[in-house]
């Protein structure tokens, strides 16, 4: 299987010298391997290892979640498989591509795989519990006939370390332009509604997570109900998420209770940011753009509405 690897990258910061050895150390040959650049001041480009990479440069105003992978894909389609990976994702050993890859080898109807994400080494609590919670150790494989079983949790996925068979991509239609994030969701769901399955691999394992303030929180978690409120055909096939972010609370609350009591006060005050700020964002259509600017944690997508 011939695999392209593709990498936005933005000012990758301190770990990106890590990731990148950490690409260059994996077993699996890689085909191509694409940056997609949007515009970075800190050196990002400059790092020997981006030698290995052919990178294509944009302006930070023109990314898009979708369209920027979507252009890179078109520029760049000779592959059996698209591997898209974030700037901070660090496999974390040298056998993580092969073992998300080898999920499409084993099973044809794949359209796409992703893999478990663990917690940075030096990850705080509740950052530790995100990653704990929503990628266990089990691999899981998920079909539309799941949906009734897993609701929204069917389509789960991260493009932070996630796959797409080229043939289920192009039936599915690719990323989509114009969402404000989730497209990795998005095309998931179309890939199922095709008749492809998704795996989760839970043995392809990289080191991702975010310690965000409670204001943070807020913000991304109203761009999720934007996202939701645009795609409302995921709700008529998957169901809600409402029951999930209850399942979530519950195990967030217990987690910081035992691993560490003071941390609790920014549990409660985190989970009930995400609920505040994924209800406004389900009902973003009622606020004005420059409402929408200041709860949104992308908040330069508002000016591509106007």
């Amino acid at each position: 299987m011939k695999i392209n690897l593709f990498i936005p990258t933005l000012n990758a910061g301190k770990t990106w010298h890590q990731t990148l050895e950490r690409l260059a150390e994996q077993t699996i040959q890689f085909h191509r391997k694409i940056i997609v650049d949007s515009g970075s001041t800190d050196g990002t480009l400059k790092d020997p290892l981006v030698g290995d990479f052919e990178v294509i440069s944009i302006d930070k105003r023109d990314f898009d979640h979708g369209g920027t992978r979507q252009m890179a894909v078109e520029a760049y389609p000779d592959a059996d498989i698209y591997l898209f990976m974030t700037q901070d994702a660090i496999p974390a050993n040298e056998h993580t591509v092969s073992r998300l890859i080898q999920a499409f080898v084993a099973d044809p109807e794949l359209g796409m795989a992703y893999g478990r994400q663990l917690p940075h080494l030096n990850a705080k609590t509740l950052e530790s519990h995100a990653r704990l919670f929503n990628y266990p150790e089990a691999t899981e494989i998920r079909g539309l006939a799941d949906a009734p079983k897993y609701g929204i949790k069917t389509i789960s996925c991260s493009n932070s370390f996630a796959a797409y068979r080229k043939e289920a991509f192009e039936q599915a239609g690719g990323f989509p332009r114009g969402l404000i994030l989730g497209e990795d969701v998005y095309i998931a769901g179309k890939m199922l509604l095709k008749g492809w399955k998704m795996a989760y691999v839970g043995e392809a394992e990289v080191h991702h997570s975010h310690d965000y303030t409670v204001k943070e929180e807020f913000k991304r978690y109203f761009d999720i109900g934007v996202f939701h409120a645009e795609s409302s055909w995921i709700f008529d096939h998957f169901g809600r998420a409402e029951s999930r972010g209850a399942q979530y609370a519950k195990s967030e609350i217990s987690y910081a209770m035992r691993k560490n009591p003071l941390t609790v006060p920014k549990s409660v005050a985190s989970l009930f940011a995400k609920w505040l700020g994924y209800k406004l964002g389900l009902k973003h259509k009622g606020l004005s753009v420059d409402q929408k600017r200041k709860l949104s944690m992308h908040a330069r997508f508002w000016h591509s509405t106007e």
